[in-house]
C-alpha cells in the first residue's frame, strides 16, 4: 500500500485570489511528480455540487443558519467518502478549496453559531480527518465586501436605494470582519496546521510564500523550486 498522502486545504475570505493560488500549486508540485487532486467545498462530489447550488441560489437567502451548517457538512461527508478519502488512501496529495474551518470561520464567526456546534458536527461526522497543512490567505475586508456588494446588486438588478446599499456595506463589512477574526484565532489555537500567509500583494509573490510553506510541509528541498 502507498504511504497515505498529503491532505493541504486552502482558506481566506471571499474574493482573496484561492482559486488562482490553487491552480498555481496544483502546477507546482504536479511538476514535482506528485499526483495531485484538486477540489473544492462546498461541492467536489455530484451530490455535494447540488447542495453548493442550493447555499448559492438567492432564493434561499433566509435559510436558518443552522440549515446552512448541516448542508454544509452534508457535502462534506459526501466528499470525504467519495474524494478526500480514497485520494489520500491511494497516496495522492489532495488540495481542498475550503474544508471546516470555512465553516467555523463563516458559520461559527460570521453566522454567529460559535465554534463549539461545527467541532461538534466534524467530530461526528468527519472523525479524525483534518488537513496536515491549511494555508489562510489573509486578505483585506474591503476586496470581500466589493465582491459581496457586485453579487448583491446583480441580484437586485441594482434598485436597490442608496440607503439601502450603505446598510448592506456596513452588515458586510461587520459579518467579513467576525470571519477574518474567526480564521485568525483558528491560526493562533493550531499553529502547527495553519499557516497564515499575507495575500495582499501580487498574485505571484503570494504563490511563492505558499510554495515556500507547502514543501517544508512536504520536505522538500528548498532548491527543487
Amino acid at each position: 500500500m502507498p504511504p497515505r498522502g498529503k491532505f493541504i486545504t486552502i482558506e481566506g475570505l471571499d474574493g482573496c485570489g484561492k482559486s488562482t493560488q490553487l491552480k498555481k500549486l496544483a502546477q507546482a508540485l504536479h511538476s514535482e511528480g506528485f499526483e495531485v487532486v484538486v477540489t473544492r467545498e462546498p461541492g467536489g462530489t455530484e451530490t455535494g455540487e447540488k447542495i453548493r447550488k442550493i447555499l448559492l441560489d438567492t432564493g434561499t437567502a433566509n435559510l436558518s443558519p443552522f440549515a446552512e451548517l448541516a448542508l454544509m457538512f452534508a457535502s462534506r461527508a459526501q466528499h470525504l467518502k467519495e474524494v478526500i478519502q480514497p485520494a489520500l488512501n491511494a497516496g495522492k496529495t489532495v488540495l481542498c478549496d475550503r474544508f471546516t474551518d470555512s465553516t467555523e470561520a463563516y458559520q461559527g464567526g460570521g453566522r454567529k453559531l460559535g465554534s463549539q456546534p461545527v467541532s461538534e458536527l466534524h467530530r461526528i461526522l468527519c472523525g479524525h480527518i483534518q488537513p496536515d497543512l491549511t494555508i489562510f490567505m489573509d486578505s483585506d475586508i474591503g476586496a470581500s465586501v466589493g465582491r459581496a456588494r457586485r453579487r448583491n446588486s446583480s441580484h437586485h438588478h441594482g434598485r436597490r436605494g442608496s440607503g439601502d446599499e450603505s446598510r448592506f456595506e456596513q452588515e458586510s463589512r461587520t459579518f467579513f470582519g467576525r470571519v477574518r477574526n474567526a480564521y485568525l484565532a483558528i491560526a493562533e489555537r493550531e499553529p502547527h496546521r495553519v499557516a497564515v500567509v499575507n495575500a495582499r500583494g501580487p498574485a505571484g509573490e503570494t504563490h511563492q510564500q505558499i510554495l515556500s510553506v507547502v514543501k517544508k510541509k512536504l520536505k522538500l528541498a528548498a532548491n527543487r523550486a
